[in-house]
């Protein structure tokens, strides 16, 4: 017996909809390993909500009225010790899952999105892994797809990478998690991140969800 109690994931909400933060509280609410720390109206509270409650991931909605779920997002994830953020939203516009992304955000859900799908994305994002709706997800691969220009050049970066390193890329864009590498190439999961961190490096990308983008318009996936 020990008393070594894993700690639940902080969670912090932000939506200008009280109705959407108490739905969602009440989803959150059916697991032991997510709290929800607190909430904000608008995306100006965000950075003072988070020096306030430390969440490990914070739930933004896109559209808010002074400061929206994009330039909160870029306003958080320059903090010092920047939370994961996921971005909600009723729209899965491509332009607006491409500026979310390049604002730094590690994952990308409907509003609509289920419950199931949306406790997933938390434990998959603070986990390390990525976290965008199916649907969007095929919206953003098939757009920086299409750039010739944009292909070749990441077809150019993706030399750089090790035989190994571009199979976990690779599965990266396919969607599957570090356990789910590890398991499909026999690897350990610190192996599996150790191979992530030294590809991110290489290429100059942060976080999953961008190592999936440069994986999908290589070619590789």
């Amino acid at each position: 017996m020990t008393d070594t109690q894993v700690q639940p994931i902080r969670v912090l909400l932000i939506d200008d909809d009280p109705l959407v933060c108490s739905g969602l509280e009440l989803i959150l609410s059916t697991v032991d390993d997510i709290q929800v720390v607190g909430s904000a109206g608008d995306g100006d509270e965000a950075v003072a909500a988070v020096q306030r409650h430390f969440p490990d991931v914070v739930l933004l909605d896109v559209r808010m009225p002074r400061l929206d779920g994009i330039a909160a997002t870029e306003a958080l994830c320059a903090l010092p010790t920047p939370p994961r953020v996921i971005v909600l939203t009723t729209f899965d516009a491509d332009d607006i899952v491409m500026r979310a992304i390049g604002a730094g955000a590690a994952g990308f859900l409907l509003k609509t999105a289920s419950a199931p799908d949306i406790i997933a994305a938390i434990r998959n994002v603070h986990a390390g892994d990525g976290a965008l709706s199916p649907r969007s997800a095929r919206r953003v691969f098939e757009q920086v797809g299409d750039d010739g220009a944009r292909r070749s050049a990441a077809r150019e970066a993706i030399g750089v990478l090790s035989e190994r390193e571009r199979e976990v890329v690779r599965l990266v864009g396919e969607g599957l998690s570090n356990s789910e590498i590890g398991a499909q190439l026999y690897l350990g999961e610190a192996t599996v991140k150790t191979h992530l961190a030294s590809a991110q490096r290489k290429l100059g990308v942060e976080g999953r969800v961008r190592l999936a983008v440069v994986a999908t318009k290589a070619g590789l996936v």
